[in-house]
């Protein structure tokens, strides 16, 4: 007989007043819908104007805010974070808390110069070492796109589902699901929900990995998250974002699906967003990616993705996060805990600890990238490479 604790017996190891500011943050970070409320609803249509030289400067419109930021902001500081009674939950939960409220304040500040120094603060800028190697890579690394067929969104809705179901059949209680919408752009997971463009065209040897990417981190770490007592590891802790991006490239990688276009794609992102950083104009960031050879229209996406909402650094954490991860790997570190939510890297000795105090239930689901049969030893060459290029696989 399992000698672990349910989530009840857990949970009542922590004060429920603590357990009370737990569970608040986590359903305010739950209805925020923070990706949703900065990505464009009309990026297609800008991205024809643009490409036929229209305009040098899409102009984006979002999607109205189902709450208002002001109420939201009131909402955040009524929670009692000081009285927090737990040393290691003070820590964890006063960290989401400043972030929510940098992430409400940007949502009211769409579209101006504020949103972009917000997200500098919360997302981080572009260190010499990152665009080091950034710029190695798009040196390195070819620019042509892939070569294989491509898939529509009902196809790729069709695999998601099918991994999804996969996961259900270990356990039936599993609540994350797939769907194509009309108002985003591209594919990218929301809460417990997989959202693909009804525009999607996805390369058919970028299916899996990204499917790995997505459900197999995204959402099974969502899943593994909710499962705990403490429900902001299902929403995310503080800074979660650059650790889960690195951990699903690391995806990607141990299916062997890391194309030498989709590292310079990561690579290019950084120096996106190191080029807005420093004042360049939508037109001039996409044009120096036309002068090194990236299709149009991967260079729109690209722009968009960093230019958005007024301007957002999220995207070089891909490579950083990746990079961490590797550093950890080759550091002697695991991935196991890593999957008992959404969380930072750097905050796993504090999640380490709680589940030494017995305050954590193990995984309910293990991602099927970390078992895919050559997976344990394309991470293990990942951890000991100096060169990222070798990572990537030609006919992936």
């Amino acid at each position: 007989m399992s000698t672990e604790p349910t989530a009840q017996e857990a949970a009542q190891t922590l004060a429920p007043a603590d357990l009370a500011v737990d569970h608040t943050l986590s359903l305010l970070s739950g209805t925020l819908r923070f990706l949703l409320g900065i990505t464009p609803v009309n990026a297609d249509e800008e991205r024809e104007r643009f490409l036929a030289g229209d305009t040098d400067e899409p102009a984006f419109v979002y999607r109205d805010l189902e709450t208002d930021p002001a109420v939201l902001a009131a909402q955040i500081d009524q929670i009692p974070v000081d009285d927090l009674q737990d040393e290691t939950l003070h820590h964890l939960l006063g960290a989401k808390h400043r972030e929510l409220a940098l992430q409400v304040q940007m949502l009211a500040s769409r579209g101006g110069t504020e949103f972009r120094e917000l997200s500098a603060e919360l997302y981080g800028a572009v260190d010499p070492e990152l665009r080091s190697a950034a710029d190695g890579l798009v040196a390195r690394l070819d620019a042509r796109s892939s070569r294989s067929g491509r898939v529509d969104a009902a196809t790729f809705l069709a695999a998601a589902q099918e991994e999804i179901d996969r996961y259900r059949e270990i356990d039936a209680d599993v609540s994350i699901h797939a769907e194509v919408r009309d108002d985003v752009s591209g594919v990218l997971v929301e809460g417990d929900t997989l959202l693909i463009s009804d525009r999607a065209s996805i390369p058919e040897n970028r299916v899996r990995p990204l499917i790995m990417h997505e459900v197999g981190t995204h959402l099974v770490t969502q899943v593994n998250g909710v499962g705990q007592p403490l429900k902001t590891l299902g929403t995310g802790l503080a800074g979660y974002d650059e650790t889960q991006e690195g951990l699903a490239v690391l995806g990607e990688i141990a299916v062997g699906g890391l194309t030498p276009f989709r590292l310079r794609q990561l690579a290019l992102r950084v120096l996106t967003v190191d080029r807005m950083l420093s004042g360049a104009s939508f037109r001039e960031s996409f044009d120096a990616m036309r002068e090194i050879g990236v299709p149009e229209r991967p260079a729109f996406t690209t722009t968009m993705r960093v230019y958005r909402a007024g301007g957002h650094t999220k995207d070089a954490m891909y490579l950083r996060g990746l990079l961490d991860i590797l550093a950890h790997l080759r550091e002697g570190g695991r991935l196991d805990r890593l999957f008992l939510g959404k969380f930072a890297l750097h905050d796993l000795p504090h999640v380490r600890e709680l589940d030494e105090r017995g305050l954590l239930r193990p995984p309910r689901l293990t991602s099927h990238w970390l078992l895919d049969p050559g997976a344990t030893e394309r991470i293990e060459h990942a951890a000991r490479t100096n060169d990222l290029t070798t990572l990537t696989q030609e006919s992936a």
